[in-house]
């Protein structure tokens, strides 16, 4: 896993893969029919080690289910930082190397996408259910915006090797869904005219 992240898919060959797992060449078939099923497979393995485990802080109900969004993408800025930022998302990164060479990695790509974006989705729902943010937007298309921003996020501080798109990820996206949750006085107000509608109709 550590020779795809750091050298991609591209840039390492099966005898770097099996000197690094210490077997012979040869074995490396015995396990997998093609470059691109080890692949897949360290794909899932990354997606349970490095993604699935840190999402399971999005159910964490003792914090609000927005706090929950802040603290899980905050910790995600902290592990690319405690990296120095070099290597970037495996995912991310197989995505934008070979998404379009290879159909077996192109389809777990995206169903690892749709898992992200669901555990998301999944907690954004709960934030609108607790009134943090607005109902108007549904949950998965906020969650498939925050996960595509947080995807382009690290891959430009992998480019620039700093923390400047993770702050302006979290100062931005966060900021907007905040500003999108009606004002009390707004909802006080709502509530109040639909109040005298009603009654205006039960008059007619």
């Amino acid at each position: 896993m550590a020779l795809l992240r750091s050298k991609g898919f591209n840039g390492c060959g099966v005898q770097e893969i099996a000197d690094a797992a210490g077997v012979p060449k040869g074995s490396f078939y015995n396990y997998f029919e093609s470059k691109e099923s080890f692949s897949v497979e360290v794909l899932e393995h990354y997606w349970r080690q490095r993604v699935a485990k840190p999402l399971a802080a999005l159910r964490d109900e003792s914090a609000t289910p927005l706090e929950r969004l802040r603290a899980y993408f905050a910790q995600q800025a902290k592990t690319h930082a405690a990296g120095h930022y070099a290597t970037g998302c495996l995912i991310g990164n197989l995505a934008a190397e070979i998404a379009g060479q290879s159909q077996p990695v192109r389809d777990k790509l995206a169903g690892l996408f749709a898992q992200w974006a669901a555990a998301l989705a999944s907690c954004l729902r709960e934030a609108q259910q607790a009134g943090e943010i607005a109902p108007a937007s549904a949950p998965e298309a906020v969650a498939s915006f925050l996960l595509n921003a947080w995807q382009g996020a690290v891959m430009r501080a992998k480019v620039e090797r700093n923390a400047n798109a993770f702050e302006a990820f979290a100062r931005i996206r966060f900021s907007e869904l905040l500003e999108s949750r009606p004002a009390p006085e707004a909802a006080a107000d709502t509530a109040a005219v639909s109040v005298e509608s009603e009654m205006a109709v039960h008059l007619l």
